[in-house]
């Protein structure tokens, strides 16, 4: 009896006073069995007068089913009464006045009397955890996704029915056991060390973030999951609620995304090699029959035909050598292109010095090809008309992007400059009329500055 608290007849009003004022109810029993006192929050929990429970059996508060074996439970507390929860692992209830029933909490506390050991009862109506904690097992039940709850010490405290059907087991052998066992042979050993690390720093967030996450069936098997972790604060501590997402039918879909996009890469790379060797093929001949003619007006014509073809092949090889078939990198583009066309009009590098920008920019295929045969026909234009007699000069190609997001094509050289009066939209040369056809083909804008130097800018949208 070392803890038991002897109770004097001149404490006995300042304790009446305390276990009035106490928010729980209160209910003192003796020896017997007899309610020796109550409060009134006992009166209002349970619905009846002080006066009708004062020296009634204390089973008149229980559930009929209850009542039989209370009696050897309350026997076996004055046999070694120490201050508890009462029944341990069990769900309690109490018996309203209009015989409703109740869950209840219930503390235990022996007190020593001056009429002998009593025990004073602290009672909690948890009808409203209760409710909270059923709707709570309820949408946890519902979730599309598998819900697995453990508590700080690894161990699987609640599962819902979508866990059961993803990892194959029954829910009688998930409960109590350690969550590793959902967890693959491989992984167990490090799991214990993150599950510790989350318990140190409770927050939801997805688990494993950047890693691939697998989990284990009861059959072996292995699927790789993603993992939503969420701290729950409960009665018996906090725990962490896992929302488990089988995606084997996504990673799945994602591999024959990924192999779909490769051969789609092998086939246009394919496509853009076979249309630089058909256009290689024209160009050859052409070649052919320019040496079956002797007018040089012919000759000329098909040599700029030529170029224009060679401008388009150049344009498909960059695609076939790069890693993107859907852009072409216009800079590599001009740097190979310029000087070869440059050198089929048998122009002296060091007479006419080339300078050639494009600043990393990307173009669409749509839109590569078009620009390819606009600095074609300019330069073409340039370097037949623009140093004459041996003139030393400067050509200059450039793609730029203007401030307002669109992209700037312009053509420059600082050789004789355009006959007056110059316009290429209603210039009757082949080279001039296709430069104002692909300017519209890139819905742009086409200006030209007639001084020194003359320059053709093509101002245009970037779409694709």
């Amino acid at each position: 009896m070392s803890e038991l608290r002897a109770l004097s007849a001149d404490g006995d009003s300042r304790f009446r006073r305390v276990v009035e004022a106490s928010p729980s109810a209160m209910v003192m029993i003796n020896a017997a069995g007899r309610i020796e006192m109550v409060n009134l929050q006992a009166e209002r929990v349970f619905g009846y007068a002080r006066e009708a429970m004062i020296g009634q059996p204390v089973e008149m508060l229980l559930p009929a089913r209850f009542r039989v074996h209370h009696p050897g439970l309350r026997q076996s507390f004055f046999t070694d009464p120490q201050s508890r929860p009462m029944g341990i692992g069990r769900d309690l209830f109490g018996l309203r006045a209009d015989g409703t029933e109740f869950p209840v909490e219930i503390g235990l506390n022996p007190i020593e009397t001056e009429e002998g050991p009593m025990v004073l009862s602290a009672i909690v109506d948890i009808s409203e955890r209760k409710h909270l904690e059923e709707r709570f097992r309820r949408v946890v039940e519902a979730a599309p996704n598998a819900m697995v709850m453990i508590n700080a010490r690894g161990h699987i405290e609640m599962v819902n029915a979508q866990a059961e059907r993803v990892f194959g087991y029954a829910r009688a052998e998930l409960l109590g056991q350690p969550v590793e066992m959902l967890v693959p042979d491989r992984f167990r050993n490090h799991h214990p060390g993150l599950r510790q690390a989350f318990f140190a720093d409770t927050k939801a967030r997805p688990m494993g973030a950047g890693r691939d996450l697998f989990a284990r069936r009861k059959d072996g098997s292995e699927f790789p999951v993603e993992i939503g972790l969420n701290p729950i604060e409960t009665e018996d501590g906090i725990m962490v609620l896992s929302a488990i997402v089988d995606i084997s039918d996504r990673k799945q879909k994602e591999r024959s995304i990924e192999l779909a996009l490769q051969e789609k890469d092998v086939l246009l790379g394919e496509i853009h090699h076979r249309v630089k060797n058909n256009l290689q093929i024209v160009h050859s001949l052409l070649d052919l029959q320019s040496a079956q003619i002797s007018d040089a007006s012919v000759i000329a014509m098909l040599r700029d035909s030529q170029n224009r073809i060679r401008s388009m092949a150049l344009i498909h090889q960059t695609l076939y050598q790069s890693k993107d078939f859907a852009k072409v990198e216009f800079g590599t583009f001009l740097d190979s292109f310029v000087p070869m066309l440059v050198s089929s009009y048998t122009v002296n590098a060091e007479r006419v010095v080339l300078h050639v920008a494009a600043d990393g920019i990307h173009l669409p295929i749509n839109a590569a090809i078009p620009c390819g045969l606009i600095v074609n026909e300019l330069i073409s234009n340039a370097l037949k008309h623009a140093f004459p007699d041996g003139r030393h000069g400067q050509l200059q190609v450039e793609l730029t992007e203007s401030p307002d997001g669109q992209l700037v094509l312009a053509v420059s050289d600082d050789g004789v400059g355009l006959p007056a009066g110059l316009d290429p939209r209603t210039s009757t040369t082949l080279g001039l009329q296709l430069v104002t056809l692909l300017t519209d083909q890139l819905q742009g804008t086409l200006s030209i500055s007639h001084g020194n130097p003359t320059r053709f800018a093509i101002r245009f949208p970037l779409t694709g």
